[in-house]
């Protein structure tokens, strides 16, 4: 029996696809997460409802979808010229995408959903936004010699936390901004962990 190389249905438009992802985006910035809906987000896309449905089950999958993709852009960061140039260039993304960015409003929003909806939570679980580019950067200092002996046997789901965590703490807890000193002061208490 031979293999399928194409999975069953018709193909997913892209142009649809994107779209949908551009709505959800607008939607969130003016209307909020609790007000958007699949009917509204199918209309705004100029969609029909079962294209959505065929490949989301829930506006918290498209809203993720959406930040996932801008997060990945927005918090990659460029080799600098040492350890705490990386580490405090990724926190500097990292508070960008926290306070300014519409895919980090979508990530914030999302994260507040998760602490009542059991479904929502397991959604952020299985794609770790912030999780997934801490540990390129601690990846990257890593090959740079940085974290010592002392960061080498630590887990790096444990040190993606150490270095998100703070950040996330204060923007969400204190509407923190953020600024250059306590980004390099951060970075310095990171890596001298």
């Amino acid at each position: 029996m031979e293999e399928r190389t194409r999975p069953l249905g018709r193909p997913r438009s892209e142009g649809a696809r994107l779209a949908v992802l551009r709505a959800v985006d607008d939607m969130l910035v003016e209307e909020g997460y609790a007000a958007m809906t699949m009917k509204g987000i199918a209309e705004r896309a100029k969609v029909g409802r079962q294209t959505v449905y065929r490949w989301w089950s829930s506006k918290a999958e498209i809203l993720l979808e959406a930040s996932a993709a801008d997060a990945t852009r927005e918090l990659t960061i460029a080799p600098g010229v040492d350890t705490e140039a990386d580490v405090t260039a990724f926190l500097a993304a990292l508070s960008a995408f926290l306070t300014t960015s519409d895919a980090g409003l979508a990530y914030r929003a999302l994260l507040g959903e998760a602490q009542h909806d059991r479904k929502v939570a397991e959604l952020l679980r299985g794609t770790d936004v912030l999780g997934d580019a801490a540990r390129t950067c601690i990846a990257g200092v890593r090959a740079r010699g940085g974290l010592g002996d002392e960061g080498s046997g630590v887990d790096d789901a444990a040190l993606a936390a150490e270095l998100v965590g703070p950040m996330l703490f204060r923007t969400l807890a204190e509407g923190w901004l953020g600024d250059p000193a306590e980004h390099r002061a951060m970075a310095r208490r990171f890596l001298a962990r």
